[in-house]
Order: C-alpha cells, then sequence, then structure tokens
C-alpha cells in the first residue's frame, strides 16, 4: 500500500496556519515576553532617568559641589538605569519557559537592545536642559559599558541579583575618580573621546549582550 495517488490531505488533517495567525502569535509571544519581564514598567522608570537628568541639569543640583559632583550625579542616574535594564533580565517561569520557548534568545537581545537604545534616547533628551559633562556620546559610553556588567551580572548571579553590578561598578568608579585612576576600564574616568575607554566599555556591552542572549540569566537554582 503506497500513497502515490495521493492528492489531497487526509480529511480532519491540520491545515498550515496562514500567515496572519503566525504574525498574531508572534505578536502575542512578544508582549508576554515584555510583560514577564516587567519592561512596560521599565520604560517608565527609563523615563523618570531622563526626567531626572533634566531636573538636574535645570535646576543646577551640583552648583555648590562643583562639576565633579555634577558628574557623580548624572553617573548615579546612568547605573540606576542600567540597573533597571538589568533587573529585566529575570523571568519567573525557569525551566519551562526555556525548553518551550524556542524564541527566546531572540527575545532576549531584542529587548535588552531596545531598552539600552530607549535609556540612551531618554537620558540625552533630558541633556536638552543644560550642559552634561562630556556630552551624549560619553554618556552612551558609560551607560552601555554599566549595563553590560549588569548584564555580566545577571548571567552569573541571576537576573533579580543584576543591579548589584551597576551598583558595585559605581562605587569603584567613585573610588576611581577620588585616586585618579587611569586605567580605561574605569571608563567614566576617562576624557571624552578616549579610544581605550570606549573599546572597554563597549566590549563589556558587547560580551553582557552575547551572554544573556545565548545563556540568559542565572535560575535561582544555581543552572
Amino acid at each position: 500500500m503506497t500513497a502515490a495517488g495521493l492528492r489531497h490531505s487526509p480529511a480532519g488533517a491540520a491545515a498550515p496556519p496562514s500567515l496572519a495567525l503566525t504574525a498574531i502569535a508572534a505578536v502575542r509571544t512578544a508582549w508576554l515576553y515584555l510583560v514577564s519581564r516587567r519592561i512596560p514598567a521599565a520604560t517608565g522608570l527609563l523615563a523618570a532617568a531622563g526626567a531626572a537628568v533634566w531636573c538636574a541639569l535645570h535646576w543646577h543640583w551640583s552648583i555648590s559641589g562643583g562639576p565633579g559632583v555634577q558628574q557623580l550625579i548624572q553617573l548615579t542616574i546612568e547605573a540606576a538605569a542600567a540597573a533597571v535594564i538589568t533587573v529585566t533580565t529575570y523571568g519567573p517561569f525557569g525551566d519551562t519557559e526555556r525548553a518551550a520557548g524556542r524564541w527566546l534568545p531572540w527575545l532576549r537581545l531584542g529587548a535588552a537592545v531596545a531598552l539600552v537604545a530607549l535609556a540612551v534616547g531618554a537620558l540625552a533628551a533630558g541633556a536638552t536642559a543644560g550642559h552634561l559633562p562630556g556630552g551624549s556620546l560619553v554618556m552612551a559610553r558609560d551607560l552601555g559599558g554599566m549595563t553590560g556588567v549588569g548584564l555580566l551580572t545577571a548571567v552569573a548571579f541571576g537576573g533579580a541579583f543584576g543591579w548589584t553590578g551597576p551598583l558595585a561598578y559605581l562605587i569603584i568608579t567613585e573610588g576611581a575618580f577620588a585616586g585618579a585612576w587611569t586605567t580605561p576600564w574605569d571608563w567614566p574616568t576617562r576624557p571624552p573621546h578616549d579610544v581605550g575607554g570606549a573599546v572597554c566599555a563597549g566590549l563589556a556591552l558587547a560580551a553582557g549582550l552575547a551572554l544573556i542572549t545565548i545563556r540568559g540569566c542565572r535560575a535561582h537554582d544555581g543552572r
């Protein structure tokens, strides 16, 4: 018995999904991912970070402390934005999502890149209120590098603890300013057009994005 003469699908066989249904399913999957990672809330917090930069420049919060204090305020806001991005890598479904979500790596990458771009845009918009120390390119360098540190922390210790990476890096940077360190791995202390600092920040971000895409953040059970 062969199927050589069969021209039609057997009765009751499921028809392939239409392009519209496939698109709807893809959008629904992406939306569920965004909601499970609290990304809508993170978007609001990043907008608030941009508003904080605007307020700091408009009302001269650091006028009594000089440009050094102004730079530390800027770095604190950038570290907070990086921490917000990092925490969104944590999801509540664990191995179930890892096993069933074949698009999961692409969703991780897309969400992280989109949030970094959103954060840069929000802080740059806030910087229109006055003079930003180092300019928008330095801000993007520092934010991107600290986000990379946070993503690497999430891979190593879990997304719920990823915020500790940017916070620890901020503390180290404050010590570097006080001790006049010159290493390019502490890129916020480098001049605006320093190539070494930009390369190190870029490497940190690229490594963080690559590992969070491929590996994901570490689960609470150590996997």
